[in-house]
């Protein structure tokens, strides 16, 4: 045996049966040694350790099948807590979750387009520092976790750029660290909500799986077994730049006739604007749906069309990646009554197999607006699941 395989192989049957408790609790040391296949006295030294390390308890008695009542197994809700931090391009907003999601306080400053790099940082740190001080004990925090819109360098956690508030070259893990004293993760906000959807939305335990966030810019998030995937040079996701009109209008990145160019609240406001005659000047994506609630033919044909170019993207992301679930979320889709049925639609016209049309799961985020901040808090619970 390789010198530290034992070890490796010891991490990774923790790992297993934290999950495992994770996703099934409550339920015995028996139960999961019979559904992971890990021998009995394995799974009661690794119980012992995770209880010993706070994050697992004992809770009631199980049903008996003719012997002793089981002692059943729960993670334990307040032996830690995570910062979660959803820095967006009008707001910075934060939490404290425990281990299992549950939202504890929220704080959130609003800010303003195009501000400076210090003033950004300054804010950022106003807002982890609320949710900071509402923790009675620090010594529980594992750490924070942030989700930065636009690119974003994992390894180092600084922000490279960003098209919507034109930051670039944020530090934002060193300076946070500097401040607060605990591990910091900094994560692209599509690929948090997707990490968020896929903890937290009950989807339960599919191998692929990609979440598309559609808002102000469009993002994917790519989770393979578990872990998100990022590409050779780490920008697997960016399905907002996926060009699909040569002659398109000209993005954000400075491409013509990206994907992002059709989907967004501006795109679909543009649109409205030249099809509808009496469109009034300060249109915005919320008037959009508010006229199609009220049964308004021009504004129904605008989303009916949204969701047209939206399964387009869709299909290509089917042809290219073919994963188990997508989930669509950000604030596009709350239109998603509209918007729907014309994506599924088109992907049933233009999918390639019949396998692939009954078999691809499509599915609006049960979480919403807390996907990408529940995603942030995620990144430090990966770590430990």
């Amino acid at each position: 045996m390789k010198r530290g395989t034992f070890q490796l192989m010891k991490s990774v049957n923790k790992s297993t049966v934290l999950n495992k408790i994770r996703l099934s609790e409550p339920l015995s040391r028996a139960q999961i040694a019979q559904e992971t296949g890990i021998t009995p006295p394995t799974v009661s030294s690794i119980v012992k350790e995770l209880i010993d390390e706070n994050l697992v308890e004992e809770s009631i008695l199980g049903e008996s099948r003719g012997g002793r009542k089981p002692t059943m197994l729960l993670i334990k809700r307040s032996g830690h807590y995570v910062i979660g931090i959803d820095a967006g391009s009008n707001a910075i907003k934060g939490v404290a979750t425990d281990l299992v999601g549950t939202i504890l306080s929220e704080t959130e400053i609003k800010i303003v387009p195009h501000i400076s790099k210090e003033y950004f940082l300054q804010t950022l740190k106003e807002v982890v520092r609320t949710i900071f001080m509402g923790i009675d004990d620090k010594n529980k925090i594992l750490g924070i976790g942030v989700a930065m819109h636009g690119v974003v360098d994992v390894s180092s956690g600084i922000s490279l750029y960003s098209s919507n508030s034109g930051l670039r070259d944020v530090p934002i893990k060193e300076e946070l660290e500097k401040e607060f004293k605990v591990r910091v993760m900094v994560e692209n906000n599509s690929r948090a909500m997707a990490l968020g959807e896929y903890w937290f939305g009950d989807h339960d335990e599919v191998d692929s799986f990609v979440a598309i966030n559609i808002g102000r810019g469009v993002g994917a998030g790519i989770v393979d077994k578990g872990r998100l995937y990022y590409g050779a040079q780490g920008i697997a996701g960016e399905m907002g730049h996926m060009v699909i009109d040569l002659n398109g209008r000209v993005c954000s990145c400075g491409n013509r006739g990206c994907f992002e160019t059709f989907v967004t609240g501006e795109a679909i406001v543009k649109r409205a604007k030249e099809q509808i005659k009496d469109a009034p000047d300060n249109l915005t994506a919320e008037d959009i749906y508010t006229y199609a609630k009220e049964n308004n033919k021009n504004y129904l044909k605008i989303l009916e069309e949204t969701g047209q170019l939206i399964g387009i993207g869709v299909v290509n992301l089917i042809h290219m990646l073919n994963p188990n679930k997508i989930v669509l979320g950000g604030g596009v889709l709350n239109s998603a009554e509209f918007l729907m049925p014309t994506i599924r639609q088109t992907i049933q016209e233009r999918a390639l197999t019949e396998k692939v049309r009954k078999n691809t799961i499509i599915e609006v985020s049960v979480l919403g607006k807390d996907a990408t901040i529940l995603g942030a808090a995620a990144l430090l619970l990966a770590e430990i699941f």
